[in-house]
């Protein structure tokens, strides 16, 4: 399959390209684009042969349920049973945005995009190229992340192209993603809100706006042998390099010497160790036998975010063996990159 790859760089200059996207999705067929946390691989909604699309493209196993971006508030109406008052409190906050709430699903939805469940995934992005995409397709779009299913996901065209070239016919290029981690993902099918996912949108800040949530315990621990999977990275193996990922925690005025331990343990087995290092930490380690990969500061842990996934795919073109990853705090942000750092990792190292 031929891969037709359109640059846009100004919405209005450039929607010509918008219009070519939207024709593929009209047509059933599959599109590449840019929103503020990831690329997406979007198709109808609506059409389940469109969406068994997405995950042949992929690789994505049928259990994974996917989200739908909607391009208006209100065209949550057609996709759900009920919107509870709560969950109109987080979309006039955070919509556009990157938070994705699960809701009972209407009939209209089809059984491939909820893998079966009752409930559907909905979030309006923000990026105005998945707007404009939304909206002049005229339908709801269906999109998990543009990458072969358990790789890193791609916040650049580039790892969409690595991955799907050849695979899907329309990618569209919109320059980098801001957010660099996908949405937070929060069940509001049940009495008490659950994250399912944690994002860019805290725990700490959903609480703020309707009170006091839950956090799955899936989040930092792998799901148990035949449980239902209720949201898009809930599954264990995720966002994988090719090398195994090391992650290794503790007191910080200490991480640079357990670091350096865990390297040379590891030394006689793999040549090429990348660590990825805390802006902290960075010149701490010297001159070692080791490449040092800076992923942002702990101060900042949006920076992390939007690093993470760009720096581990940076891993594989620079033919790491191993990766070694200086764990951050489960707080706020924190949550969401340790989140995305186990389901990618081999070991956990935590002295």
């Amino acid at each position: 399959m031929e891969t037709i790859i359109r640059v846009v760089e100004d919405i209005e200059k450039d929607y010509e390209i918008i219009r070519e996207g939207a024709e593929y999705i009209k047509k059933g067929q599959l599109v590449a684009f840019p929103t503020e946390t990831v690329y997406g691989l979007g198709a109808n909604a609506l059409d389940a042969g469109a969406v068994r699309r997405i995950f042949e493209a992929k690789g994505r196993p049928s259990d994974n349920p996917l989200i739908v971006h909607i391009g208006e508030i209100d065209d949550i109406n057609e996709l759900v049973a009920h919107i509870p008052s709560s969950a109109r409190l987080l979309m006039d906050k955070y919509w556009p945005g990157p938070l994705t709430l699960v809701l009972k699903k209407a009939s209209s939805v089809p059984a491939e995009i909820t893998a079966g469940l009752d409930t559907v995934a909905i979030r309006m992005p923000s990026h105005p190229v998945a707007n404009a995409l939304i909206r002049e397709s005229g339908v709801p779009i269906a999109a998990p992340s543009a990458n072969k299913s358990g790789r890193p996901s791609p916040t650049l065209a580039k790892h969409v192209i690595e991955d799907l070239s050849g695979r899907i016919p329309f990618i569209i290029d919109g320059g980098e993603c801001s957010v660099g981690l996908e949405s937070t993902v929060l069940d509001m099918s049940r009495d008490m809100p659950i994250i399912l996912r944690p994002g860019g949108i805290t725990k700490e800040m959903i609480e703020d706006t309707i009170g006091s949530i839950e956090v799955d315990r899936r989040v930092l621990t792998p799901p148990m042998e035949g449980e239902e999977i209720r949201s898009p990275g809930m599954k264990y193996t995720h966002y994988a390099p090719n090398a195994p990922v090391v992650i290794v925690e503790g007191n910080i005025d200490y991480m640079a010497d357990k670091i350096r331990k865990v390297a040379k343990y590891y030394s006689s087995k793999y040549k090429k160790i990348i660590v990825l290092s805390t802006e902290e930490t960075a010149l701490m380690y010297g001159d070692e036998d080791f490449t040092v990969f800076i992923m942002g500061s702990r101060a900042e842990p949006s920076t992390i975010a939007s690093n993470l996934f760009a720096l581990l795919r940076e891993c594989d073109e620079r033919n790491a063996d191993i990766i070694i990853a200086e764990g951050v705090e489960e707080t706020h942000e924190g949550l969401a990159i340790m989140n995305r750092m186990l389901r990618a990792a081999a070991f956990r190292v935590i002295k």
